[in-house]
């Protein structure tokens, strides 16, 4: 990436277990064990929506 962005760590459930707000550039995170995705989302985010750890994250998919 060549641009800051949250990163939002989930469990199999779908529960937040870890969160980076503003990664920079060109960076890797820490090795998360407890997370089976991560949802890369626009820097500032996780700030104005509130995400904490332990919301649970769900969207639908339209194709399915």
């Amino acid at each position: 990436m060549q641009y800051r962005f949250d990163a939002v760590f989930l469990d199999r459930r779908g529960e937040v277990v870890h969160l980076i707000r503003a990664m920079k550039p060109s960076r890797a995170s820490r090795i998360v064990f407890s997370a089976h995705s991560v949802l890369e989302i626009p820097a500032g985010v996780i700030e104005s929506t509130g995400t904490q750890l332990g919301d649970k994250i769900h969207w639908d998919n339209p194709l399915n």
